[in-house]
């Protein structure tokens, strides 16, 4: 069955009401999970590459809004940051689809996926617009943050749709690769959009009126995600199967627990949740650091956070382009865990030096390790999870890693020094690594 007709394609039959979805075999490293086509065979798919261009879109439009917002509040002269105002900017960034993403996940498996796609995209881009209007008016505090909430949780809403839909325009076999270069590629398309803002802001002016300006270009990329996705057929997106009761509100409260049952339910996407808890954990202690040793001790301002995001991009591009074969060479239980193991290694080895060089090639190394980690936990869930439940997992999964990055942010804020000088904080994100393994390795066993 084709992906170009409108039609999604499917595995073996599933129960209704199931929380665990058996394709093919149980074992999770069945050669038939990690079967490669290639790119070029891929991106032939029509229904593939269309949804590739919605991700795509969406994802540039929120790497310049969110960084054209953290230039506003971080780095404008008109403003001023320390450890506790980024931790409340990175808050709003992080923390929308912590609140509404295990609700929303039930209507990702009640409503029709293409619809929310296209709606959620003209609602954000309407909030874009408006949240540049209070930034050139030079708001701040309440306002700007709600705004920044609001609009970065309708845009998570959009990214767990995207990652829902995704076994409906590839098989089951090509999950694990079809993953990888979807999720790669649009975080990759995430950086240039930030690097697109740090280019409009030197066109512009980094005061309010010229960060106004930088963050409503974002409104584009909620235009085209729109447009790309209103061209799928009504239903070709998914859901097959709505396990919901008739009343929405209903389904809606049932979203957290329902989303939880089925991940403890299963043991290859519960064990993932351990290892990319942990690494987002970590990845918020560090990425405070980088923010305030750019900003206070190196002097680097946006120019140097810039360098660190160009790597970041680089690390998850290359993650992109092996995990497949890692993967095919070794499973994926023993990838995840080797991934761990790279991010702990890295933010010890080349954090400690609290230097500019070594900072960016921890960067890289740890954003290697984050993608490696979540494309494999992608793909677990994706492949073992129904499709009646499949929304409300990924909406869960995006919940749990927001709010361990915003709690391990908020608490590294309180005893970080000013200038990120921090050896202390540098020990604990790789301790986190360590205790992530050690769990993988216990969840993996049940």
């Amino acid at each position: 069955m084709s992906a170009s007709d409108g039609r999604p394609f499917r595995g073996p039959p599933i129960p209704i009401g199931s929380a665990v979805v058996s394709t093919a075999r149980t074992d999770p490293e069945h050669e038939a999970h990690h079967a490669r086509i290639g790119p070029r065979a891929l991106l032939a798919r029509d229904g593939f590459r269309r949804l590739l261009f919605t991700r795509f879109s969406a994802q540039w439009g929120d790497g310049l809004f969110q960084a054209g917002l953290a230039g506003a509040v971080l780095f404008n002269p008109e403003r001023e940051a320390d450890p506790l105002a980024i931790a409340a900017g990175f808050t709003a960034l992080l923390l929308p689809y912590s609140l509404i993403g295990p609700f929303a996940g039930a209507l990702l498996d009640r409503w029709d996926r293409r619809r929310v796609l296209v709606v959620a995209n003209i609602l954000r881009g309407a909030l874009i617009f408006t949240a540049a209007l209070s930034v050139a008016a030079g708001a701040g505090g309440t306002t700007l943050f709600t705004l920044a909430l609001v609009t970065i949780g309708v845009s998570r809403f959009i990214n767990s749709g995207l990652s829902a839909a995704l076994p409906h325009v590839v098989p089951i076999r090509n999950l694990v690769e079809a993953n990888a270069l979807a999720t790669t590629l649009g975080a990759v398309i995430a950086v240039l959009g930030a690097g697109c803002a740090v280019g409009l802001r030197a066109i512009f002016g980094d005061h309010n009126i010229g960060s106004g300006i930088t963050t409503a270009v974002a409104c584009l990329g909620s235009a085209g995600s729109a447009w790309f996705a209103i061209r799928f057929a009504k239903g070709a997106l998914g859901p097959d199967e709505v396990d919901e009761p008739p009343q929405t509100m209903v389904a809606v409260a049932r979203g957290l627990f329902d989303g939880g049952r089925a991940a403890v339910k299963t043991p290859t996407v519960f064990a993932g949740f351990v290892a990319l808890l942990a690494h987002r954990t970590a990845f918020g202690i560090a990425l405070l650091l980088t923010v305030l040793l750019a900003r206070f001790r190196f002097e680097a301002g946006l120019g140097g956070l810039s360098q660190v995001i160009a790597l970041v991009g680089v690390g998850i591009l290359l993650a992109g382009l092996v995990t497949a074969r890692i993967v095919a060479a070794i499973g994926r239980r023993r990838a995840l865990a080797a991934g761990l193991l790279l991010g702990g290694v890295s933010i010890v080895g080349f954090g400690l030096p609290l230097t500019m060089p070594t900072t960016l090639i921890a960067a890289l190394l740890i954003s290697f390790a984050g993608q490696l980690v979540k494309l494999c936990v992608d793909a677990a869930v994706q492949r073992d999870i129904g499709d009646e439940l499949r929304g409300r997992v990924f909406a869960l999964y995006d919940t749990l890693v927001n709010v361990a990055q915003v709690v391990s942010v908020a608490l590294a804020a309180l005893v970080v020094a000013p200038d990120g000088a921090s050896p202390g904080l540098v020990l604990a994100a790789g301790a986190c690594y360590l205790v992530g393994l050690a769990g993988f390795a216990l969840a993996s066993r049940a």
